[in-house]
Order: structure tokens, then sequence, then C-alpha cells
């Protein structure tokens, strides 16, 4: 009888663990849940979770309101959607974040903040964010970029004769060094010529400028409405400088009080709104400061792979450290050919001149100092500031910045179609009822 009893327990105990296990699996299955499939990857219902999560703290330490969550949800499954479809072209392309590169990224925006690495992970865990989360997201983030850069800068070319019609218009205008921090919306028009589309649109544009102007907040109109790819950002553009912004808004920006929206702006995009959310400077700057530099670049190619590219730049970084000739190393070792033969040397660096990884690099060393090795969309790099000195602007750093300025307006331009065209052509489908439709 007793060991009929004990039987029975054992049995019912038996039973209970395998209930308590299949409910524990259904939950995590309710948890992932795929809720779409891209191309080969899938979205999980967790990640989509998470980022909803993230994006909302964020919106909400800026004071950005939120919009109704099936909104937000559909926004920003769109921004996992075209985050999938870049990884997977880059992870189809070799392209690889190596753990030393995410570490000095992740050291540098700490020390940017002002905080220690402990600090910067307090921070994230206060607002709901594991350093682990962070480090993946900043990963893809770094990965996502090298991708738009690759692709989307081969379609920009400036031409030396747009280079001289902005330095002259910008000359007429006489315009100043003041910066402006702007916030943007788009609702976009696929086509022109569509009659219906172009009202539905600029009726729509009209309605959320009224809205604006009689107090709704930008940033919170920019997540529930703008086409952009910064909408989740609120519409944040970030700082331009008065020489920097895109044509579409260089006239109208400077005569904007801050906090107030502009007028509807049109190009092929679609409709426009842009409001300054802050503005600093303004006075004509007489001196800047440039670098006298000289570095070295080690490239990935089919034949150098990422890891191979770090250790070969460590490895010259060492010998120069322990007593080598940087200017020998430069000749020998350097895949830019131009300085590379002239052992390394760049001459003397204005700011702006230098794509941002170089850039910081450069402004964080001291005289003398032997930087690196870090990372830019170019390879990996090291470098040395020889020299500084206060320079009057001259008609080279004007045209430097115009060129600059120019780019970035196009590359602007050409990254939202491509965002546009990869969308269309890659496989989407919704599942569980997420998105607008069941499959594009």
């Amino acid at each position: 009888m007793k060991a009929n009893l004990r039987h029975c327990a054992q049995t019912l105990l038996a039973l209970m663990v395998v209930m308590v296990s299949a409910t524990a699996q259904a939950d995590r299955k309710l948890l992932d849940q795929v809720v779409a499939v891209v191309n080969d990857d899938v979205i999980l219902q967790s990640e989509l979770e998470a980022r909803i999560s993230t994006i909302t703290g964020r919106l909400q330490a800026q004071g950005t309101g939120l919009p109704p969550r099936d909104i937000l949800e559909d926004r920003v499954l769109e921004q996992l959607i075209s985050e999938s479809i870049q990884l997977q072209m880059a992870d189809r392309a070799g392209m690889r974040i190596s753990d030393n590169e995410l570490n000095e990224t992740m050291a540098s925006i700490a020390q940017r903040n002002n905080m220690t690495l402990a600090q910067f992970e307090e921070q994230l865990a206060q607002e709901g964010v594991t350093y682990r989360e962070a480090r993946e997201q900043i990963r893809n983030e770094m990965i996502t970029s090298r991708v738009q850069q690759r692709q989307v800068g081969n379609r920009v070319r400036v031409t030396d004769r747009e280079v001289e019609n902005y330095l002259e218009a910008t000359a007429g205008q006489g315009r100043s060094n003041a910066e402006y921090e702007l916030a943007h919306i788009l609702i976009e028009v696929d086509d022109f010529n569509d009659e219906e589309e172009v009202s539905a649109a600029r009726e729509k544009v009209e309605t959320l400028r009224e809205e604006i102007a009689e107090g709704r907040d930008f940033r919170s109109v920019a997540v529930a409405e703008s086409d952009a790819s910064n909408a989740l950002d609120g519409g944040n553009m970030g700082w331009r400088a008065e020489n920097q912004l895109p044509s579409l808004v260089a006239d109208v920006v400077p005569d904007l009080e801050p906090g107030t929206v502009s007028p509807v702006l049109r190009n092929n995009s679609g409709f426009h709104l842009v409001m300054v959310m802050d503005r600093r400077g303004g006075d004509k700057a007489q001196v800047i400061e440039q670098s006298k530099v000289r570095h070295i670049l080690v490239r990935t190619s089919e034949t150098v792979s990422e890891a191979q590219a770090e250790e070969t730049i460590r490895e010259l970084y060492r010998q120069i450290k322990n007593g080598a000739d940087f200017a020998a190393i430069a000749r020998e070792h350097s895949d830019d050919p131009v300085s590379g033969s002239d052992g390394g040397n760049l001459g003397w660096v204005s700011p702006g001149q230098m794509v941002p990884e170089f850039e910081q690099a450069m402004m964080e060393a001291e005289v003398g100092e032997i930087k690196g090795p870090f990372r830019s969309q170019f390879g990996w790099h090291i470098l040395e500031v020889q020299d500084r000195r206060q320079q009057d602007i001259s008609g080279e750093v004007r045209e430097s910045e115009a060129r600059q300025a120019i780019y970035r307006r196009k590359f602007d331009t050409e990254l939202q179609n491509w965002l546009r065209e990869i969308r269309d052509e890659a496989f989407v489908e919704f599942k569980s009822g997420y998105g607008a439709s069941n499959e594009s």
C-alpha cells in the first residue's frame, strides 16, 4: 500500500514538473514568438518589446510625448526590419565589428558624456537597458553605418562647379558661423505624378503644421507621423553649422526663431517641416586651429579580413611605441598610397576635413602622441599630431567645408531613397497580426 502511495506521489510529482515545464515553455514561446520574417532573418516579439522599451525611455527622458501604442509598435517594427535588411547585407559582405573596436567605442561614448564605464553602465541600468544590450545595439548601429557609407556613398559625387556655385552663393548671403539644433518631419510622396497622393500628403503636412503652431509638440509629431529615418528620434537632426544646412532649409532656418515651425517645404522626397530647437554662436570666426598630422592606414579587403587588419595595425603600433621610425613604417606598410609614400604625412589638417573617428582621435591627441589604433570607414589607423597652430581661415578651408556640406546634403537625400529601395526589394512577412499587412 505504502509502495503504491509512494508510486502515485512520484507520478503526480512528475506530472506537475511536466506541466510546469510546459507552461514555462509556453510562456517563453509567447514572449519569443516570431512577429516578422525578413528575407533570411526573423524578428521576435521579445526584440520588438525591448526596442519599444528603449525608445520609450529615451523619448520620455527628452520630454517627448508618445504616440498611441499601435502606431509606436508599427514604427519600431519597421525600424527593426530596416536594420535586419542592412545587417544581412553586412553579413554577406563579411563586415564585422571586433570586440576591441566596440570596447573603444563604448569607452569613447562614456567619456563624451563625462562618465566612467561603470557610471555609464549604471546610467543604462536606470533607463532599463543592460550594458550587454547597449553594446549589441551600438555594434549594430556601427555596422549599419558602414553599410550605408559603402552603398550610399558610392552614389554621391560633388563636382568642382557645385563647390564654386556654393561658395559664390554663401559669400553673397554673408552667412555666419551660427549653429542650429534642428528637428525635421517628412511626409513622403512616392509619385508626384499621382495628384491624389500629392494632394493627400500636402493636406496632411499642412494640418500637422497648424497643430504644431497651436502647441502640439514637434518631436511627438515626428515620432507619430514622420516618414524620415530619424522619426523615432523625434526628428532630431543634431547641430548643423549654417554653412552645412541642407539646401532645402538653408534659406529658411536662419530666419526662424527657436521653437517656431517652418513653412511647408517641398522637394523630390515629399513635403517637409523643420524647427530650430536651439541656436548658438553667430560671430564670424577669424581663426581656426589646425593640426599637423601623419598617419598609417591598414585596409580590409577580399584577402585581408577585419581580424587580420586589426592584428597588423596593432603590431605596427607596438613597433612604433618601441622606437621604430614612424615614417619608415608608413612608407612600407600604409595602405594610403599618397600619404604613405611621404612617410604618412597629411600636412596641416583643419576641423571638418576628416571623417569623425579620425578627427576625434586627432583632437584628443597631445602633440607628439601616437594615437590609436582606431577604426574608420576606410580601415584601421594610427596617427601622430606633430604640431598645432592658429590659422586664418583660407580659401582652401572654405572650399573643403563647402565640399563636405554638399556631400552631406546629397548623402542624406540618397540615404532616404536607398532605405526605401531596399525595403521595397526585401521579402517581409508579418505574423500574428503585426504590421500594416500580412506580407509585402
